[in-house]
C-alpha cells in the first residue's frame, strides 16, 4: 500500500479500517488531565475489554451464592472453556493447549520435562537478550543438572553491527552443535528487538539434530500467526496479559504436541494433572491425564481466568487473519511516518512484516530523555535499557490517526 505523510490519510486509514468497532469494546486510562492517553503498550499490558467485569461477577456471585459447592458444579472444568479458543490462536489442537499458573513457572515445568541432558547431549540454545526471566530459568536447569552455563548455555548473537538474528545462522548454529544439542528455547518475538523468529524452519533444524524444540511466545501470541502442531514444535508456553488482554498476572497458556501426550518421563506432578475419573479418590498414585492437561500442578485460578474468556472471545471473532492484516498495516504506516518525519530514528526491527509483529524498537538520540518527555504529554509506550523505545498499536484497539499522533509528537519534542 501507498501511504501519505497526513493527518487526513489516517483519519481515511480510520474511516476504512474493519476493525474500527473494536475499540469501542476497550476502556482507555485517562492522564491526570482527565483526558484519554495515547496508548501504545499492548507488548506490555493490553487495555481491559468491557466485557470483562459482567464475567468476572459472575462468578464472585456463584461463590457468593454457593460457596464451595461451586467447585463441581462449575469449576472443576472451568479451564476447559479456555482450550479450544487456545488451540485456534496458536495453531493447536484442543488437547495441546491448556490455560494454567503464570509463564516463567510454566516454562520450568516444561524445562523439567523437556531438557533432559547427557553427558554428552547437555546444551541449551536460547538467543542472546532473550526476556531476563528465561535466562534465569534456563541457567536454574542447567544448575539443576550440574552443568556449567559457560559451557552448556548457547547463546545466539547477531552478526558485528547487525541488531538482529539472520535465520540462516540459528540453523547453522544448530547443525554445528548436533548431538550435542539437548534444548532450543527461544522467545517467538524477542522482546527488546521486535524480531519474529521463523519457527517452523528452526523447529526442523532442531528436531533434525535429535533436540527438543519449545517457545517463549510471550510477545507471539495473540501477536503474529502461529501454527504449533503443524510446525511439530514440542512445547511453548505464553501470557496472556499482553496482547490477549486478560489483566495484570493473568494465567499463562502452555502447548506439548500430542506425540508426548503419553509422556513416561519427568514431570513435576499435582493433583489436577490426575485421571479426572479418579482425581477426587485421592489416591496416592499419580496416574496423569492423557492430554497436556497432566501437566497441570494446581486447580484453575478461576478469577484470573474470567477476563481471559472476554478476550478470547473478541479474537474467536476478528480472527488472527484480520488482525495480523490490521498489525501489519498500521506497523507499516508508522515505519513509514517514521523514516519520512524522523530519518535520524534507528528502527531495529526488522522491516520484512513477516518478521515482526505489531512491535517497533526505536533508538532515538537522546532516547531516555525523548521517552521521559512524550510520557509526560500522554503516550504511554516503554523503556527498555540500554537505549530502546518499544511501541506496539494493538489492531484492535487503536487507530491510524493515533499513529500519525505519536509521531508527531516526538518529531515536536526532538525539534523543541
Amino acid at each position: 500500500m501507498i501511504f501519505k505523510n497526513s493527518k487526513l490519510f489516517a483519519i481515511e486509514l480510520d474511516q476504512n479500517d474493519p476493525l474500527k468497532s473494536y475499540r469501542d469494546q476497550f476502556y482507555y486510562p485517562k492522564g491526570e488531565n482527565g483526558e484519554e492517553v495515547l496508548y501504545l503498550c499492548g507488548n506490555s499490558l493490553g487495555l481491559q475489554s468491557k466485557s470483562v467485569r459482567p464475567l468476572v461477577e459472575t462468578e464472585l456471585n456463584v461463590w457468593a451464592k454457593d460457596g464451595v459447592l461451586g467447585q463441581h458444579r462449575r469449576w472443576e472444568k472451568f479451564h476447559e472453556k479456555l482450550m479450544a479458543n487456545s488451540a485456534r490462536l496458536v495453531g493447536a489442537n484442543p488437547s495441546e493447549v491448556v490455560v494454567m499458573n503464570a509463564l516463567t513457572v510454566n516454562i520450568n515445568l516444561l524445562l523439567i520435562s523437556f531438557y533432559q541432558p547427557t553427558k554428552n547431549r547437555h546444551k541449551i540454545m536460547i538467543e542472546k537478550g532473550a526476556f531476563p526471566s528465561d535466562q534465569y530459568a534456563v541457567e536454574s536447569h542447567l544448575d539443576l543438572h550440574g552443568f556449567d552455563p559457560k559451557d552448556s548455555l548457547i547463546e545466539l548473537t547477531p552478526r558485528t553491527g547487525e541488531t538482529t538474528l539472520r535465520t540462516e545462522d540459528i540453523i547453522d548454529t544448530i547443525n554445528d552443535l548436533g548431538e550435542e544439542l539437548a534444548t532450543i528455547i527461544m522467545g517467538g518475538v524477542n522482546y527488546y528487538t521486535g524480531q519474529a523468529f521463523d519457527m517452523e524452519t528452526i523447529t526442523k533444524a532442531g528436531k533434525s539434530v535429535g533436540a527438543f524444540v519449545g517457545f517463549d511466545l510471550a510477545h507471539a501470541a495473540g501477536n503474529i500467526h502461529l501454527n504449533l502442531h503443524e510446525w511439530n514444535v514440542d512445547f511453548a508456553a505464553w501470557c496472556t496479559y499482553k496482547y490477549l488482554c486478560a489483566g495484570p498476572g493473568a494465567p499463562s497458556g502452555i502447548f506439548v504436541n500430542k506425540k508426548h501426550h503419553h509422556w513416561t518421563g519427568p514431570r513435576l506432578a499435582g493433583w489436577w494433572g490426575q485421571n479426572k475419573q479418579t482425581r477426587f479418590d485421592m489416591g496416592p498414585d499419580f496416574d496423569p491425564i492423557q492430554t497436556v492437561e497432566g501437566w497441570q500442578i494446581s486447580n484453575a485460578p478461576v478469577l484470573g481466568m474470567a477476563p481471559l474468556l472476554a478476550s478470547m472471545k473478541i479474537y474467536d471473532d476478528v480472527g488472527m487473519i484480520a488482525i495480523c492484516d490490521k498489525s501489519q498495516k498500521m506497523t507499516g504506516y508508522m515505519e513509514f511516518l517514521l523514516k519520512e518525519n524522523l530519518p535520524e530514528i534507528n528502527i531495529i526491527t526488522p522491516n520484512d512484516p513477516n518478521q515482526r509483529g505489531c512491535q517497533l524498537s526505536l533508538v532515538i538520540p537522546g532516547g531516555k530523555a525523548i521517552f521521559e518527555s512524550i510520557s509526560q504529554k500522554g503516550i504511554v509506550c516503554d523503556w527498555r535499557e540500554p537505549n530502546v523505545i518499544r511501541v506496539a498499536p494493538h489492531p484492535l484497539y487503536n487507530q491510524y490517526s493515533e499513529v500519525y499522533n505519536f509521531v508527531q509528537i516526538i518529531l515536536h519534542t526532538i525539534l523543541g
